[in-house]
């Protein structure tokens, strides 16, 4: 008898599979939307030609959507939050493009490759977390200290020419970024991250950064 009812049961989610299915779910929904959003924005950015804004400015604008978005994270109003953030970064898109279209021959190209190289590179390694469902709990300690690096040679960048340093720089975002997306995506399926909202977050910034740095990197390998 309790065999039986164990096949009955064999192909349920049980409730916690059910809740990882949603947040999963759910993330890729608002990813996708704010995905959309951004490129609107950009878009929006380039035919008005809104002006770089400046590191400061950049920098200043999203750490307190970032800080605003993780205040209201359990919260409708961490929906607008979340679009206020990427809406920003969409906007901060713009001029980068725009220069590149102007000034880059092949411009539109690279953005096109990049584009297309930051895809396939979040569905391979989306779809390689899903099936294998391995925990990339133990990448944590490595992706904080590299995230703080990060932010220290922004900050050095502010006063001091990395220009000569480009191609290393983002060669290590990207690898870097790549590993933020196994790792977060692995959260959510082991139920370390159970937030749809700063998932996205986490998803969108390491895609965003992940563009622009293939970007730098083909644009530096064209010249």
């Amino acid at each position: 008898m309790a065999s039986g009812q164990d096949g009955r049961l064999a192909g349920i989610a049980g409730p916690s599979e059910l809740a990882t299915n949603r947040v999963l779910r759910n993330t890729y929904l608002l990813l996708a939307a704010t995905l959309l959003f951004s490129a609107a924005m950009a878009g929006v950015s380039m035919a008005f030609g809104f002006p770089y804004l400046g590191p400061i400015v950049t920098l200043v604008g999203y750490f307190g959507l970032l800080f605003l978005t993780y205040r209201l994270r359990n919260s409708a109003a961490g929906l607008l939050a979340v679009f206020g953030l990427t809406g920003f970064m969409g906007l901060t898109l713009g001029p980068l493009l725009s220069a590149y279209l102007r000034t880059v021959p092949n411009g539109g190209e690279l953005v096109m490759t990049s584009l297309g190289v930051t895809g396939l590179l979040f569905a391979g390694l989306s779809a390689y977390a899903v099936k294998s469902r391995r925990d990339m709990s133990f990448m944590g300690g490595f992706l904080s200290v590299g995230l703080f690096g990060l932010l220290g040679v922004i900050l050095v960048g502010l006063f001091v020419d990395l220009s000569a340093f480009q191609m290393a720089i983002s060669a290590g975002v990207v690898l870097l970024m790549t590993g933020m997306i196994l790792y977060e995506t692995s959260a959510i399926i082991h139920g370390g991250q159970d937030n749809y909202i700063l998932a996205t977050v986490s998803l969108y910034v390491s895609l965003y950064n992940i563009f622009i740095n293939l970007l730098a990197l083909f644009g530096l390998g064209d010249d």
